[in-house]
Formats: structure tokens, sequence, C-alpha cells
């Protein structure tokens, strides 16, 4: 048996910054809600397309455009609901990339203030420099103990990019 080549690590020097600590944070209660939802649509709109035969009580008919159709407006909405699966958020050293339901951002540490997890509020919100703020859709107080981690672990990567920053690093 032949052993697969591998090239060599290059030897870090005493400049080199490796990057060990890295957040990445989805939603997890809502994603399990969101594709158990989507599948129980897709199924009803399944079931009541194949219902749909003969005529109505108006005189029209059901045909099978009429029941693709329906199975196709299942499949649309159940598009909709999973795009609330789609938050994430994944923080390294340098930057934050937070992706929710629509929209995206990519900051630098630089200009977030504060990462927030107030108590009453759904999600994280980061405070930004220019004094806005922005929803982490990704981190959701449903998800308890996963989003207390997650909390942590951006708070984390604020200090130690803070610390970086005065350190000239």
């Amino acid at each position: 048996m032949r052993w697969p080549e591998f090239e060599p690590v290059p030897a870090l020097g005493q400049d080199d910054v490796v990057e060990i600590d890295k957040v990445i944070a989805r939603p997890y209660k809502t994603r399990w809600v969101c594709w158990s939802l989507a599948i129980t649509v897709v199924v009803l709109f399944s079931v009541v397309a194949t219902a749909l035969r003969g005529e109505t009580e108006g005189g029209g008919n059901f045909h099978l455009a009429d029941q693709l159709a329906m199975v196709g407006l299942g499949f649309v909405f159940a598009g909709a609901i999973l795009l609330f699966t789609r938050p994430r958020v994944i923080a390294d050293s340098r930057r934050i990339q937070v992706r929710n339901i629509i929209g995206s951002h990519e900051l630098e540490w630089a200009l977030v203030r504060r990462v927030r997890f107030d108590d009453r509020s759904p999600w994280v919100t980061l405070d930004l420099a220019d004094d806005d703020t922005l929803a982490v859709m990704a981190v959701q107080v449903a998800d308890k103990g996963r989003a207390v981690e997650a909390v942590r672990g951006l708070r984390r990567l604020l200090e130690q990019s803070r610390a970086h920053g005065e350190a000239g690093v």
C-alpha cells in the first residue's frame, strides 16, 4: 500500500501569527423547526393537490396543471420558510462575517464596539463604531447554552482584536 504524498508544512517564523480561535454559529432550534415545517408544508400541499380532482361547485375543472401548481406552491412556501435557516456568523481574530435572512455583512473588529445579548432580545446585536447596530440572527436566545458559548467566543475575539490593535500587531 502506498501512502499519499503531502507537501511539507513550512516552519513558522517569530513574526508569524497562527490563528486558532474561530467562532462559527448557526441557529440550532430554528433550523430544526424550519426544516420540519417546510417538509410538512410540502407534504400538505401535495396531499391537497392529489385531492383536487373533478369539477368544482362553480363549474370549473381541476386538471393536472392545477395539481402541479399546488405542489409547486408548496415548494415555494417551503423555500420561504427555509430562508430562516440562512443566518450564520463566522468570526476570527480579524473580522466577523454576519449572514442574516436577507443580507450579509463583513466587518473588521475595529468597527465593532460591543457584542450585546440583551435580556429581552431574541438574538445578539453588534454595536458599531458609527452608532449603528447589526443584528446577528445566527445567535438566538432559543439555543440557550450554544448561544452563550457563541457570545463568549465573539466577545473573546473582540477583546483579542483590541489587544492586538493596541500592541500594534
